[in-house]
């Protein structure tokens, strides 16, 4: 008789505290039961759409400036049959069937979004790829502290980092780093926490995730 395999309670990140990492134990139950990929589709292509400008534009045959004058006569010279040099068939003519600015957005409830990230949150700590560096007190932002805070970790490629609000010198410290993304607790969404291998929560930025994913009116 087959058997499901249960999703694991616990999670096992490393920490980084004091120039020394450690292992910490997260408990699972605050992001769900396993991944739930078709979600975790619709919320990256929902999230990809919005970033769209939707500003691309070729111009028709009735926007080109050329003469609308018929450049011969219909018959008797030998030539194709031509109406006038805006068409598409000429060079610099209009674009057949060309882009027209639109709007890409697609829209997911709060509720989906929130489960999304949460999700991707599960997925991210039973693989293992999530670490976590408790204090990070820089008295002036330094690249090279966070490049080795990262490499301590075994987290030094493509990264993303979550820090909190006010760490304005952490996140300058993080932002220079060659495939390291670096955001916000209050704005990290599934998309960022998908887009690299790694993630990295800085200070409180844990906790301030787990605050938003326990709440229902925000996201």
């Amino acid at each position: 008789m087959a058997t499901t395999k249960e999703s694991p309670t616990t999670a096992q990140a490393k920490v980084l505290d004091g120039g020394s990492v450690a292992t910490r134990t997260i408990d699972l139950a605050l992001f769900g039961t396993g991944r739930r990929r078709q979600l975790l589709k619709q919320a990256a292509i929902a999230y990809q759409a919005n970033a769209r400008q939707g500003t691309h534009k070729a111009k028709r045959r009735a926007e080109t400036s050329y003469s609308e004058a018929k450049p011969w006569p219909q018959k008797h010279t030998g030539r194709a049959r031509a109406g006038d040099k805006n068409s598409p068939l000429w060079r610099h003519g209009g674009t057949i069937f060309g882009p027209i600015p639109r709007d890409y957005r697609q829209y997911l409830p709060r509720r989906a979004l929130r489960e999304a990230l949460r999700s991707a949150l599960f997925g991210k700590l039973v693989d293992g790829e999530v670490a976590f560096i408790d204090k990070l007190a820089l008295p002036k932002p330094s690249t090279k502290a966070a490049a080795k805070c990262l490499k301590d970790l075994g987290a030094d490629r493509s990264v993303t980092v979550v820090v909190s609000g006010d760490s304005d010198t952490v996140y300058r410290s993080f932002r220079n780093l060659e495939r390291v993304d670096v955001i916000p607790a209050t704005e990290v969404n599934a998309l960022h926490v998908l887009q690299r291998k790694h993630l990295v929560f800085v200070g409180d930025a844990f906790a301030a995730v787990a605050k938003r994913l326990a709440g229902k009116a925000n996201d």
